[in-house]
């Protein structure tokens, strides 16, 4: 049989999964399939309803070679494994001889692992001997006999097929890469989950993992993917944000004393006690530091750094070698890797460069420093993009109108040949469906926070809705200011706020009765999907420009102004572009909706980088005018009260 057509794959997986052609999933699929067979880099914007997934995994069932698919969430990432990927496989059954196999590559830790199930927890790590009722001794007593049930039907155990279960119960059968003994050392190696799904991926042509892998292989060069031939990097506009993430390190005295406390046990000398000193020693200059920045870390912080990592470095020198004879002590082997990990971090921040940004946290009370790379361009430059195809795509992708900024920030450069870019649209009108309402009437926002005017605009705009409101605020204390104010000015409509429950069991009560609303930070501005009458109105309460003390953000811009750029512009605008662009896209999620966005800051419309903010919103209808924004509200209520 010979090689299907593209469009024949993907007209066949759309039915399957009941959807009908698109005319941009079309465009994107053909645009996908001649990035992959030409080896030129491809960023494509693809608006919500365009079915993006399908339009980048047919091409890639279909190149011949291994893809990985890299996504941002694990809601995408179980979309493309338990429904996308297995109807177009299905599909393609129809039109190929042979239909290629797909793999899911998680962290280790994702997995349990047969030797902590079976031998248990180290001791040296706590027991939970006592199992009564509801307590993580009793979670673990559900997780351990599920590990052997899907050891033995021959099925990989990882975290989200688990029981429900806490952090704390899961850490107790499972391991991280320094704590795992290695295939060659464990006994339980031939059923080990992590690596059955490390060979499941080297027969697979489709691979999917999430963005810290795919930087920890391809960055950190550390192997946890099969060798591939290109790369499809979903919710793209994540990515700088999940690699400077993976190459994050923190460090606190709890941390060190905790190495301490496991080395001790395999130590016959005092090397344990030196690190425990190390660790008062770095409690007590953290004290003295104030939270934020580190440009220039202090003779006390680098001489504490240096303590930790040369205590650490003597502790690892002291642990007793193994014998070749025997079962391999898993204990031993934690604790080394423990200690080994405070030892690198302690010297990646004693010898931190101009690349690189240190800062101290203050979080009730737990004082902990932080490093990371200010700018991961050139890493992702050199080490991925340099030798994969890489198709980035996203629904926001243009920011202030076009690719340029978003392809700087992963290290291609404007015009230079080796990338090309499309925009195949939304099948959603977006002037037809909604309005962009900016109050220009109200006061630019002050730094302290909601004022009287946005509070009364708040509550007017959400009685004219009738609720149907989803609030997206800057900040927790704006989020919960709010919901307490529209309380009291509107009684007979419910108001939830971030924090009341699980963001899950309030988007729940969200989309169960649609008169309610629902308030809160950053991950409702991305990560929530609310499409018909539950949702017609969006109110954003300011720009969400990032906070002017933001360690890694101020140091970006900074950075930026040094190589002679507008750090404001590169950094700060852009960031509140594309949440803002995120933000905005909660309101149309299907053909049928209708809606307001309320932006409550008059800067989008009266400041100089406005216009920028603006071309990276979807091409809604757009007012500056009140009662215009308050008839279509009151209108779209009564047509869903009517409905209803």
């Amino acid at each position: 049989m010979p090689t299907p057509d593209v469009r024949a794959v993907l007209h066949a997986a759309v039915e399957a999964v009941g959807g009908e052609d698109r005319p941009g999933q079309i465009e994107m699929a053909e645009a996908v399939q001649h990035a992959l067979k030409s080896g030129e880099h491809l960023l494509v914007q693809a608006g919500t309803g365009t079915g993006k997934s399908l339009g980048y995994l047919v091409p890639s069932l279909l190149h011949g070679k291994r893809v990985v698919v890299a996504t941002a969430t694990l809601n995408l990432q179980h979309q493309l494994v338990e429904r996308d990927i297995p109807a177009l496989k299905d599909a393609a059954r129809a039109t190929m001889d042979t239909v290629p196999h797909h793999a899911v590559v998680k962290g280790r830790g994702n997995y349990a692992c047969l030797h902590r199930v079976r031998e248990g927890a180290p001791r040296d790590q706590g027991t939970l001997a006592d199992i009564p009722e509801g307590t993580p001794g009793a979670e673990v007593a559900e997780l351990r006999p599920w590990a052997e049930e899907q050891a033995a039907a021959g099925h990989v155990a990882d975290r989200d097929s688990a029981p429900a279960h806490t952090d704390r119960a899961w850490r107790q059968v499972s391991v991280n890469h320094p704590e795992c003994l290695g295939a060659s050392r464990c006994a339980h190696a031939l059923e080990c989950f992590a690596e059955r799904a490390r060979e499941d991926a080297q027969d697979a042509q489709l691979v999917v993992t999430n963005h810290a892998l795919l930087a920890i292989d391809a960055i950190d060069g550390v192997p946890m993917l099969p060798e591939y031939d290109a790369v499809i990097v979903d919710e793209a506009h994540e990515l700088t944000a999940r690699v400077t993430q993976a190459s994050t390190d923190e460090l606190d005295p709890v941390i060190v004393e905790r190495a301490a406390r496991r080395a001790r046990t395999h130590l016959d000398g005092k090397e344990s006690d030196d690190l425990t000193d190390s660790s008062d020693a770095l409690a007590d200059v953290l004290a003295r530091t104030e939270e934020g920045r580190i440009d220039v870390p202090q003779d006390s912080m680098l001489d504490v750094l240096a303590l930790i990592r040369d205590s650490a470095r003597a502790c690892l020198s002291a642990f007793p070698k193994e014998t070749t004879k025997g079962e391999p002590d898993a204990a031993r082997q934690q604790a080394r890797g423990m200690v080994d990990e405070v030892r690198k971090i302690a010297e990646r921040m004693a010898t931190k460069g101009e690349t690189e940004v240190l800062w101290m946290s203050d979080n009730r009370g737990g004082k902990q420093l932080h490093i990371a790379p200010i700018d991961v361009s050139v890493s992702l430059r050199e080490k991925l993009f340099a030798d994969k195809t890489v198709v980035m795509t996203s629904a926001t992708l243009k920011l202030g109108g076009g690719f340029d900024n978003i392809a700087r920030s992963v290290g291609l450069a404007p015009g230079d040949g080796s990338w090309s870019s499309l925009d195949v649209g939304s099948p959603f009108d977006y002037r037809r469906q909604g309005m962009l309402y900016v109050a220009t009437d109200l006061p630019a926002p002050g730094r302290d926070g909601l004022e009287e005017a946005q509070l009364a605009e708040i509550a007017t705009l959400i009685e004219a809705a009738g609720g149907r409101t989803l609030g997206l605020f800057s900040s927790r204390r704006g989020a919960e200011r709010a919901a307490e104010q529209v309380r009291e000015r509107l009684p007979d409509i419910d108001i939830w706020c971030q924090g009341d429950a699980q963001l899950p069991e309030l988007a729940r009560r969200f989309a169960a009765e649609p008169s309610t609303c629902l308030f809160g930070t950053l991950s409702l501005w991305q990560g929530v999907d609310l499409p018909g009458d539950t949702c017609q109105l969006v109110i954003i309460d300011r720009i969400p420009f990032p906070r002017p003390d933001d360690p890694l953000m101020s140091a970006r811009q900074r950075l930026v102004e040094k190589r002679g750029g507008n750090g404001f512009m590169s950094v700060a605008a852009n960031h509140a572009a594309l949440l803002l662009a995120q933000g905005t896209g909660r309101l149309i999620r299907r053909a049928t909706d209708k809606g307001v966005v309320a932006i409550l800051d008059p800067r989008i419309v009266t400041a100089r980088y406005g216009s920028f903010l603006a071309a990276s919103l979807p091409d809604m209808w757009r007012t500056t005018d009140r009662e215009t924004a308050l008839a279509a509200l009151r209108r779209l209520d009564e047509s869903a009260n009517a409905a209803g």
